[in-house]
């Protein structure tokens, strides 16, 4: 973890965002608002990842870092001096790495 004033560039990968509309149409099958309060709130968590004070902690794969956004979900990060990488999100029960 970097403790800086520099705001960092967030880029979301094109995996990142096919799990979060996998997640989201899953729980929209049984509650839409639930779903769409979920996109909102991991969407939210993983734009405040330009402040490199905000809390993530040391990834299970080497080089990477996580982002519990959810008691059920996990974002897998990867950062530079500049940018963080939102490389995946995972169900907390999914065999990783």
């Amino acid at each position: 973890m970097r403790h800086s004033s520099a705001m960092l560039k967030v880029v979301k990968s094109d995996q990142f965002l096919l799990d979060i509309e996998y997640v989201v149409l899953f729980i929209a099958q049984d509650k839409v608002n639930a779903a769409l309060d979920l996109e909102a709130h991991v969407h939210q968590q993983v734009d405040s990842l330009s402040d490199p004070n905000y809390p993530r902690r040391k990834g299970r794969k080497v080089g990477t870092l996580e982002l519990v956004v959810h008691p059920n979900y996990v974002v897998v990060l990867q950062q530079t001096a500049t940018t963080v990488v939102v490389v995946n999100l995972l169900h907390v029960a999914r065999q990783y790495p």
